[in-house]
């Protein structure tokens, strides 16, 4: 990654960060203390068919990977991976994807330095409402049409309030229509009928044993991102920093 040399550089990156960083965390949407907000369901994840997204160096491509809960966006050929924990009812999540490192992430995918990977969680449905779950679902249909990143970024530029539990079969399917190419009998079905349950009962499985109590989350080739330079995911400037300390550290 750029600007990261040797590791007294990487550690000097690091300090440099986390003291700009200091008194600038954000809160996250969180799974409360009992840990127990983990979304129902029943049924086995499916099968990916692979897309791919326009990037500047490198293909990209939307996968689902053999864990059968892992979205994969970006070059398998990156050589640095960023793990995206959210639950698109989020509000933190919308601020960490639209204003803050989200569009740097996007950057360093679309130039194949990086592979971004996605688990959803379905924990804020617990205090009432299928929102996260049917948002999920959506996302996984997309993934079968390999627009999953586009519709991953409409719906969270799109975010209903939390508390409005506004992810509805007819929200996502007019969302749906703004991502070119998306829209068909095959998706709409998907929407409407759940086809994507048991993915969504296994990613939110998965959230609860990553160790992740909360969103977003972000775990640089498995090493997570730390209280001390949390605030970095609303920085998009100080972001790459952090995935480059981190990615070599």
């Amino acid at each position: 990654m750029r600007g990261v040399r040797g590791r007294r550089g990487r550690r000097g990156v690091v300090i440099a960060v986390a003291a700009v960083l200091v008194g600038a965390l954000a809160t996250g949407c969180d799974q409360g203390a009992d840990g127990g907000k983990a979304a129902g369901g029943d049924g086995e994840p499916a099968a990916a068919a692979p897309g791919t997204v326009a990037t500047g160096t490198a293909a990209a491509t939307q996968t689902l990977a053999p864990d059968g809960t892992t979205v994969r966006v970006g070059s398998p050929r990156a050589k640095t991976v960023v793990h995206v924990y959210e639950d698109m009812r989020c509000p933190v999540c919308k601020k960490f994807e639209t204003e803050g490192g989200g569009e740097a992430l996007r950057d360093l995918v679309r130039s194949g330095e990086v592979r971004a990977e996605y688990t959803l969680a379905s924990f804020l449905d617990r205090d009432g409402g299928h929102g996260s779950e049917k948002a999920a679902n959506a996302l996984r249909a997309a993934l079968d049409a390999g627009r999953f990143a586009e519709f991953h970024d409409v719906l969270f530029a799109h975010q209903p309030e939390e508390s409005v539990d506004g992810y509805t079969d007819a929200f996502l399917l007019d969302m749906a229509s703004r991502v070119k190419g998306l829209r068909g009998q095959e998706f709409d079905a998907a929407v409407k009928g759940m086809k994507y349950r048991g993915f969504v009962t296994a990613s939110a499985r998965a959230f609860d044993a990553s160790g992740v109590t909360g969103t977003p989350t972000l775990k640089v080739n498995g090493r997570t991102v730390p209280p001390s330079m949390s605030g970095a995911l609303f920085d998009k400037s100080s972001l790459p920093m952090v995935i480059g300390a981190l990615s070599q550290s």
